[in-house]
């Protein structure tokens, strides 16, 4: 016939130092409700980070360049990337490839002929097909072929279209700006040449114009008078343009890079550094609570000691007490977790809703991790309040 633990529980001195009590369990409130939001918001920042970032096949592309100085402005080749720079970021291991772009070392002009009467000097380059957002089969050229290709910027024709009305010159689609005739003329050591162009790519990434590899390379000996080729910009693929370790890197170096794609890294080190220091809070919180209330426990221990050395005279088994004593407590410890996780629910919900302006990368619901989290304090709770009180039951022997 099963005990009952009705008729003993009198006998456990329990209302004794309620202040020690209530104070631990408010305490274990607050420190779980800080832990269990700031995992929420961490994950939260994981999440909108990877929703504002445009992707290829999983990497990031950044374009990097040497911080110019009033010291350094006179000196171009220390505003260059030679070959040992380009070997030193390829080494990191946050850095999955590098590619320089190379410029031309002559002089270029650029005209669209007869149908739109414009002509300027220009500057062209290369880079890595595998680099390039938009790379078409017709991105190739051979010595001997009169034929350019060209990868356009959106960007630069975004800009014609704004100043062009004022010109007297008319604005183009990207449809018609890719069936436009345009001519090279490529000059320097006393030779020159102009060749036949066409725009057979528009670029996001890339801000230039973009020729192939080979072409530039056989122009630059021709008309170019520099053998060694360095590059003024380095673009870098990478897993994650956030990386905290690749912003260090690049701010220990004095690497310039388009803030706009890093702004969000930048943000994610503070608000991690915040909500890291909120979450190991929470955690000492909840730690301290569990000893202040292993105190209260001992206290009700030592104050029932004669109660519970009788019921052990009596035949009642140590494990039995130290159970039953134990499970007075396990509602309050569930309640107190369930209470946090439910307040971080509404938390997060409120986020989404108002703050966030219910934007797709997160939910309005908790991660599932803040679940298992909370289930696990739940665990951690419930274990060290019952070694306590069966190692303060079997010190009575």
């Amino acid at each position: 016939m099963a005990i009952s633990f009705k008729h003993i529980k009198p006998l456990l001195q329990t209302g004794t130092n309620t202040a020690s009590r209530w104070l631990s369990y408010i305490g274990l409130g607050i420190g779980v409700l800080l832990l269990l939001c700031s995992i929420q918001m961490y994950i939260n920042i994981q999440q909108m980070l990877k929703g504002n970032v445009v992707r290829k096949e999983g990497f990031d592309f950044i374009s990097i360049t040497k911080t110019i100085t009033n010291e350094t402005m006179g000196e171009t080749e220390k505003n260059l990337f030679h070959k040992k720079d380009i070997e030193a970021v390829k080494t990191k291991k946050f850095v999955d490839d590098v590619s320089p772009l190379l410029a031309n070392q002559f002089r270029v002009q650029l005209s669209a002929g007869a149908i739109i009467p414009f002509s300027t000097d220009l500057f062209i380059e290369t880079l890595d097909n595998d680099f390039i957002d938009t790379v078409p089969p017709t991105f190739n050229w051979k010595e001997g072929q009169i034929d350019v290709p060209l990868i356009f910027s959106s960007d630069f024709l975004e800009i014609y279209n704004v100043f062009a009305p004022g010109q007297g010159l008319p604005q183009v689609s990207a449809e018609t700006a890719a069936g436009i005739p345009i001519l090279i003329t490529c000059e320097g050591n006393g030779l020159k040449q102009t060749f036949r162009a066409r725009v057979v790519a528009l670029s996001d990434r890339i801000n230039s114009v973009l020729v192939p590899k080979t072409f530039l390379d056989w122009a630059n000996k021709t008309f170019g008078n520099n053998n060694d080729i360095s590059a003024s910009r380095l673009y870098i693929k990478t897993k994650d343009a956030n990386n905290t370790d690749l912003l260090n890197f690049l701010d220990e170096n004095n690497y310039k890079v388009n803030k706009d794609k890093t702004k969000f890294g930048r943000v994610k080190q503070v608000l991690q550094g915040i909500f890291s220091a909120l979450g190991i809070f929470g955690l000492l919180v909840v730690i301290l609570a569990l000893m202040l209330f292993s105190f209260y426990l001992q206290l009700v221990i030592a104050r029932s000691k004669d109660n519970l050395q009788l019921l052990i005279t009596l035949g009642y088994s140590p494990d039995w007490l130290s159970k039953n004593v134990s499970k007075q407590f396990i509602p309050v410890y569930i309640g107190i977790v369930l209470a946090s996780l439910g307040i971080t629910s509404v938390i997060q919900w409120l986020f989404h809703r108002f703050a966030m302006y219910q934007r797709p990368e997160i939910t309005s619901l908790v991660h599932w991790s803040i679940v298992l989290i909370a289930f696990a304090l739940i665990t951690l709770s419930v274990f060290t309040n019952y070694r306590l009180i069966r190692k303060l039951v079997y010190k009575m022997f």
